[in-house]
């Protein structure tokens, strides 16, 4: 009898085959997405994750849970990589480096574009096929017609693994070189983010004089934000930044610095100016100081609040 842990039951949508095995590595709140998605759209799905018992549901669903990432890899032709970072990618991919020869890898971390040219030549230099990738939308929308998935790299591999591709999203083809996904990815989240920053910092500036949030959103929101945000939804936000309510549910202000290093570092490497985001990455590094780190990305309202920050708040003084 096969081991329960290893195999999912006979839960797993019946599949053809068009349907194509997908190996998926690392199952946070996106990873978890991913393959909630892929096995919604049919595909057999082999999961790893460090701790193993995140895979509990989806092993019920019919996902496999391999014991080690070399067992993962070789159950499929595909495998789809959502950590951190380049850097866990690399540590966690190095042991199963021989079971990886001949099949495709495609990256979904965040990072610059000289961190994706070196995942291609470390692929190259083990015989492994890879794409590198970015996701441009929230987990709760993967796998809809709008989530928006880029790729840039090998063409070859991106059409040969379309089908799967396209289960997740709206697959976006850059081109050629590997550096584009991720570096179209930290230029559009420079966007929200700056974006996002001048809200809540014109928010904190009329809060000078007592106007709450939910007031000042109806004309701010409606008279700019139509064309750059989803107004609706940061409208509903409001009242939360007049009660200092900052639920991380989704994405803490952590993950998100995360994020504003990879597109400051993503400047520098490229030669544009980085005062910019560096400015923003070192407002998110005073919210997490002042105990933030759990909370959304919001929490830089309470900074904005805010003329000053005393030095016992933090050693790294704003520009």
């Amino acid at each position: 009898m096969s081991d329960p842990n290893l195999v999912g039951m006979t839960t797993q949508h019946s599949t053809g085959p068009q349907h194509k095995p997908v190996t998926l590595l690392g199952l946070g709140p996106m990873g978890k997405a991913l393959a909630d998605t892929l096995l919604e759209k049919g595909h057999p799905l082999t999961v790893w994750n460090r701790s193993p018992e995140k895979a509990d549901g989806l092993v019920a669903r019919g996902a496999r849970r391999a014991r080690t990432v070399a067992e993962a890899v070789t159950a499929s032709p595909l495998t789809l990589v959502c950590l951190t970072d380049y850097d866990t990618m690399h540590k966690v991919l190095e042991p199963a480096a021989e079971a990886l020869a001949g099949r495709a890898v495609v990256n979904l971390n965040s990072g610059t574009p000289a961190e994706a040219r070196a995942a291609v030549q470390w692929s190259e230099d083990r015989g492994v096929d890879y794409l590198d990738g970015a996701i441009m939308v929230p987990p709760p929308m993967v796998g809809q017609p709008g989530a928006v998935f880029l790729y840039s790299g090998s063409q070859a591999v991106y059409e040969q693994h379309s089908e799967a591709l396209t289960s997740l999203g709206d697959p976006r083809y850059l081109g050629d070189d590997p550096g584009l996904a991720v570096l179209y990815n930290t230029a559009l989240l420079d966007m929200m983010y700056s974006t996002l920053n001048g809200w809540l910092h014109a928010t904190a500036l009329v809060g000078s004089a007592n106007v709450p949030a939910r007031e000042f959103a109806e004309l701010a929101l409606g008279w700019f934000m139509p064309v750059v945000v989803d107004y609706a939804a940061l409208a509903r936000l409001a009242p939360d930044l007049d009660a200092g309510h900052y639920p991380g549910t989704l994405s803490t202000l952590v993950m998100n610095l995360n994020a504003l290093d990879h597109i400051t570092r993503t400047s520098e490497e490229q030669g544009v100016h980085s005062g910019h985001p560096r400015l923003m990455k070192e407002i998110a590094e005073r919210a997490i100081a002042e105990g933030h780190g759990g909370e959304s990305y919001l929490a830089v309202h309470e900074l904005f609040k805010k003329a000053t920050l005393s030095k016992e708040e933090t050693s790294t003084p704003l520009p």
